[in-house]
């Protein structure tokens, strides 16, 4: 029997009591493995970029350049870490940045560990991890907004079932293997999901799924 994949993390915080917590409590995980750390975003970035960590556990606020910055930069690199926000800031002008920047997840300091470490290996299994009161500020903000829910009404009842999967984490094989479909009706599909809402890619559709009900 193959043993488990062990996911290896870079913490990123200025803060190094918050490191060193973190560090000694994802330790004792025997499918979590620290590979290294850094003290703001740049340092993250080059870090990420160095270690190749397959997930990224980031602070928000950080001298210098910030995590939302440093995700921008990741993104533009072609970096393939999932990065997950840890941060003690829940002002939807935090999270919503933070998320449109390409996070996978969001939650706060204070989430219990075993919370924690599930949320590592559920954005490193390909879901997007919101805790439930983030959700709701973010579908509050939409709402409030320039109607960007009132986009979900163009879906078909068919494409909101392959945007649900999608936001499960569900590959264009497992979707069609769910819904008795072909993949390439899946694709067909999801292309047209993107194109409804102007999104750019299978992320935002599982963020925009999130943030209004639908999936995951």
């Amino acid at each position: 029997m193959a043993e488990a994949k062990v996911v290896k993390v870079l913490l990123v915080d200025d803060h190094q009591v918050v490191r060193r917590g973190l560090r000694t409590f994802l330790e004792v995980q025997d499918d979590i493995e620290v590979v290294g750390e850094a003290a703001n975003g740049e340092e993250g970035v080059e870090r990420a970029e160095e270690l190749r960590p397959d997930v990224v556990l980031m602070d928000v606020k950080m001298p210098g350049m910030d995590g939302i910055e440093a995700l921008r930069k990741l993104r533009e690199l072609g970096n393939p870490a999932r990065v997950l926000i840890v941060t003690s800031f829940t002002e939807q002008r935090t999270v919503v940045p933070a998320l449109r920047a390409g996070a996978a997840g969001y939650v706060y300091k204070d989430v219990d560990p075993d919370a924690l470490a599930g949320a590592i290996r559920s954005v490193h299994a390909g879901h997007v991890l919101l805790q439930s009161e983030v959700a709701g500020a973010l579908l509050s903000q939409d709402e409030a907004g320039n109607g960007g829910q009132g986009r979900g009404g163009s879906l078909t009842d068919r494409e909101r079932e392959v945007l649900a999967l999608i936001a499960d984490g569900r590959s264009n094989r497992e979707i069609a293997r769910a819904l008795v479909l072909s993949e390439k009706t899946v694709k067909t599909h999801v292309s047209n999901i993107l194109m409804k809402l102007d999104l750019a890619d299978r992320t935002q559709a599982a963020l925009w799924a999130v943030r209004h009900g639908i999936g995951a």
